[in-house]
């Protein structure tokens, strides 16, 4: 169910566009739409507010983007919008969606983390899968369009559940750095990763170089990129090199 919308052209909106040959002369202003939604969910009785990046001419694929753990602020989301516009002016459609709310549980700390965290990511699997059903609702043209998952740190991980529970549905799941959730050991969706200079990943999450090779799975090792500088805290360099390897990775046959 959509609640409510709003609609801003946003490429003179400098603040969170990244100044790189990769973006800016890709992004025209009559083309290029940024608009915010409130989805609720009645099943569950829950608002999931989503942002929504596209080209209005040119469609190759679907993205749904999963923010990093912001302590259940709003407007997380929000965060990485110089990523969706880049990956929307090469084509792509990109929703990305508040997970947490104000009234959320706060995001465990303690504990085993794999086990303490998987109430919020299978929360998060959920909101994509609905986030994915309505959007297709409102925009049934979009069906046919191969779909990806792109997640930060603990967005990273509940995508990474959501290609567990529904591998058919995927073409690509792309990771920023997630650090608990393992990676599925499978061929099909394609899976590759972004690691930080600063963080180590929990035993057995990343694939050996083995299974890499096995499954195709592709782990990149970004050497001047930590961790928080993966969303609008970064630089310029540092987003534009983000920007690079998410469109090359995304680009594959």
């Amino acid at each position: 169910m959509l609640l409510t919308a709003c609609s801003a052209r946003t490429p003179e909106n400098s603040a969170d566009v990244v100044t790189s040959d990769l973006l800016e002369p890709s992004i025209d202003a009559l083309r290029f739409s940024e608009d915010t939604l409130l989805l609720f969910d009645s099943t569950r009785q829950r608002t999931i507010p989503v942002a929504l990046y596209k080209d209005t001419i040119n469609a190759r694929g679907l993205i749904l983007f999963s923010h990093g753990y912001g302590a259940n602020e709003p407007g997380t989301y929000l965060r990485y919008a110089y990523l969706a516009k880049a990956l929307a002016a090469d084509g792509q459609i990109v929703v990305s969606i508040q997970h947490e709310l104000p009234e959320d549980p706060l995001l465990a700390m303690t504990g085993k983390l794999q086990e303490t965290r998987r109430p919020n990511w299978e929360r998060g699997a959920a909101n994509i899968a609905f986030v994915h059903a309505e959007i297709l609702r409102m925009h049934p043209e979009w069906s046919a369009l191969p779909l990806s998952l792109v997640g930060h740190s603990n967005g990273g991980d509940m995508s990474l559940l959501f290609a567990e529970q529904y591998p058919a549905l995927l073409r690509d799941v792309i990771t920023l750095d997630n650090l608990r959730m393992p990676f599925p050991r499978a061929a099909t969706p394609r899976i590759s990763s972004l690691r930080a200079s600063d963080t180590q990943a929990d035993p057995g999450v990343l694939p050996t170089a083995g299974e890499q090779a096995e499954f195709g799975i592709e782990v990149i090792q970004l050497q001047a990129t930590t961790h928080v500088d993966m969303d609008q805290r970064g630089t310029e360099m540092q987003q534009a090199e983000i920007i690079r390897r998410v469109v090359e990775l995304l680009s594959r046959p």
